[in-house]
């Protein structure tokens, strides 16, 4: 009986939470093209990606703080009410004709850090909710709110024309609202969102240090974190470049319906995950999806050809779900629940610190070197260009297959360190999940 009241909890709280980052997406899809079709540029168009990654690793550390002081639920409202109001001065811009584009770096940047702050102080509960059987399971259950995300393009092109840019940051507006409603009706146990008592306060940044200090301490974690950050620095490139890679050849139309498609991939992904859990030994999952996701990586450049990426995206965002849950699962379980929050944090910092730099390399890259390469008179022309095409969006495509081979070479540079293979010899840290008390938000 536990067990389905936990589940029902859990259940409801998602829901909650995936109808926010429904609406979400369908604003940060809708800016996206925004800005790229009124300025033509790969790098402003890559400024969003970064207004999006650098808040959220500044913040971080003190996220975490936040997460294990004080009640997890009211730290995820407050997040949300942050985000809340950066979408609706948007709207107001929108309604008055007044948007810039620097209004939409500043509006994700808040976005960002509220995203944060709300994502480790959840992350942090989830665990004494779930317990350590299903952990995996409910960690790839989360990934599906990032394939909702990525399949949003589709929806966001039908609204915008329909309801427009103030219609879709309206619905944006409206599924804050019904995530604060859900978390505001839902009891949840004390055990989850009260952090653990008894453990003396000190100075914020002392506090903040001690996520690293557990990480540094286990050799194995700290190890993994560093795989991590640079898994996500070169997927850094492939999430700001795939769009422009696809608009070089395809119409906005096109972008959305293959947006979907790698949503699809990363859903099918996530419903594995979900029934899975993931294998007894978790860092082969997170080495196998990074292999595998590599080559996904280099197939995307072989030709200008949405048929093509049809294929490659889903098969590469098919990974993400078993990287990112399989990552997660470890951090939660080889943690001490007194420091969790901290050392999500922490381990948020680690692993997307590289993200802001992939971003802001990713546009100059693509525009003034790989771009000019690939020209039908670059250097690469009678070499590469005779694999791969020249032309516009060829040089996008030569980053992929850079990127994507980089993947699987770090694949290599893991396996040859023997803390990170044997990470799940760690003794666990969580303890069974007990029958929850619940109380009344």
């Amino acid at each position: 009986m536990a067990e389905r009241v936990r589940a029902r909890l859990l259940i409801a709280v998602w829901v909650g939470q995936l109808v926010s980052l429904v609406g979400s997406s369908l604003t940060g899809f809708v800016l996206g093209v925004w800005v790229y079709q009124e300025t033509g540029s790969v790098t402003q168009f890559a400024l969003i990606f970064l207004a999006s990654s650098l808040p959220a690793v500044l913040v971080a550390p003190f996220a975490g703080v936040v997460a294990d002081r004080w009640d997890r639920r009211r730290v995820m409202l407050l997040a949300d009410l942050g985000a809340a109001v950066g979408t609706a001065a948007l709207a107001l811009l929108v309604a008055t004709d007044s948007l810039a584009v620097w209004h939409i770096y500043l509006a994700t940047a808040l976005s960002a850090a509220s995203s944060t702050v709300h994502q480790v102080a959840y992350q942090a509960m989830t665990p004494a909710l779930v317990g350590k059987e299903h952990l995996g399971r409910f960690n790839g259950l989360m990934q599906v709110t990032r394939a909702v995300q990525i399949a949003a393009p589709l929806v966001a092109g039908l609204l915008v024309v329909t309801i427009g840019i103030g219609g879709v940051l309206a619905v944006d507006l409206g599924s804050f609202a019904v995530a604060a409603l859900t978390l505001l009706l839902v009891r949840l146990p004390a055990e989850a969102t009260r952090p653990a008592g008894g453990r003396k306060r000190e100075p914020v940044l002392r506090e903040a240090a001690a996520g690293w200090h557990y990480l540094r301490a286990h050799t194995g974690l700290w190890q993994l974190m560093l795989l991590f950050g640079g898994y996500n620095f070169l997927f850094g490139f492939a999430g700001v470049l795939v769009q422009p890679l696809i608009l070089s050849f395809a119409s906005a139309d096109t972008l959305g319906l293959l947006m979907f498609a790698g949503g699809a991939g990363l859903f099918a992904g996530s419903l594995v995950m979900t029934a899975w859990g993931g294998p007894a030994r978790r860092i082969h999952a997170v080495l196998g999806g990074l292999a595998l996701g590599g080559v996904a990586l280099v197939l995307h450049s072989l030709t200008p050809s949405a048929w093509l990426i049809a294929v490659v995206a889903p098969l590469f965002l098919f990974t993400l779900p078993i990287v990112n849950s399989s990552t997660m699962t470890l951090v939660q379980t080889k943690t001490e629940p007194a420091v969790l929050g901290r050392v999500l944090a922490a381990a948020r910092v680690i692993g997307d610190a590289s993200v802001p730099v992939a971003y802001l390399l990713a546009g100059p890259l693509a525009d003034r070197v790989f771009e000019p390469l690939m020209a039908a008179d670059g250097a690469l022309a009678g070499s590469v260009g005779a694999v791969i095409g020249t032309g516009d969006g060829r040089g996008t495509a030569l980053v992929f297959a850079v990127t994507g081979t980089l993947m699987v070479l770090l694949v290599a540079a893991a396996w040859s360190r023997r803390p990170l293979r044997e990470v799940d010899d760690l003794p666990d840290a969580l303890e069974p999940t007990q029958t929850p008390e619940p109380v009344r938000g």
